[in-house]
């Protein structure tokens, strides 16, 4: 009899046994992979970049860099200002510009390629930017290092590069502290073109010319002498005859 109730106890060790195996948790799944790299959610989250990234979004940019980063392995290089640079900019500077222009200036503030702080070191000047050819002289920026530090000058606007808000060695993305204004659209006009000089001419006299005045005098100058010659044969004549009446 007592090794009949062993059996059932065992059953029931076993069966508790196995309950508690199937009851541990699962093993936790595999983080998802990273999704495709967004301007716009890395500028969100740093804070700060309301207007650039309102500015990029209305004029298509950001669909832009997202493309070219999603789709080559160029890389690229965003430098960002934030909302109290636009807000120090004189009234109505991004009111005048067309639509054309806004593209442009933003465009001005990326690079076609991945530079990080290490490299504007070495880099070439001028650098070329998404908005313009450098080797033509258009939207072309030129960098200069002091240490550790990078000064960014446009023609107009000098400023440094104050902090390094993502980088993931194809994206670069850093704060700069004044918007970048290119000198192909906020620069000093053409100059006007000079007037033609006028054809000269023969200046025509007020009064009488030369010439008239001097054929009058020389008309004078004769009737004079001719009235000379006729008094002096009238005086000889005059003479003759007292002579011949003596």
């Amino acid at each position: 009899m007592e090794h009949l109730r062993i059996y059932p106890i065992a059953l029931l060790v076993l069966l508790h046994f196995n309950a508690q195996t199937s009851a541990q948790p699962a093993a936790a799944p595999a983080p998802a992979p990273p999704g495709p790299t967004n301007i716009t959610k890395i500028l969100e989250k740093a804070g700060q970049f309301t207007t650039f990234i309102r500015l990029i979004k209305s004029t298509k940019v950001s669909d832009q860099i997202n493309n070219q980063l999603n789709n080559s392995d160029s890389g690229l290089t965003v430098f960002a200002p934030p909302d109290n640079a636009f807000s120090s900019l004189s009234a109505g500077t991004l009111n005048s510009l067309t639509d054309q222009q806004k593209v442009e200036l933003l465009q001005f503030h990326v690079l076609p390629s991945f530079i990080s702080m290490t490299e504007f070191q070495t880099v070439s000047n001028p650098l070329r930017t998404q908005a313009g050819d450098a080797n033509n002289g258009r939207f072309a920026l030129n960098v200069t290092t002091v240490g550790n530090g990078v000064n960014i000058t446009t023609g107009i606007v000098n400023t440094t590069v104050s902090n390094t808000i993502y980088s993931d060695n194809q994206l670069a993305v850093y704060q700069v502290e004044k918007v970048l204004l290119p000198l192909d659209i906020f620069g000093p006009p053409a100059p006007a073109p000079a007037p033609s000089k006028a054809k000269k001419g023969v200046p025509v006299a007020d009064g009488p010319s030369s010439t008239s005045s001097d054929s009058t005098g020389a008309s004078a100058a004769v009737s004079l002498n001719w009235s000379a010659s006729a008094g002096a044969a009238a005086f000889a004549v005059a003479l003759m005859s007292l002579w011949w009446g003596l």
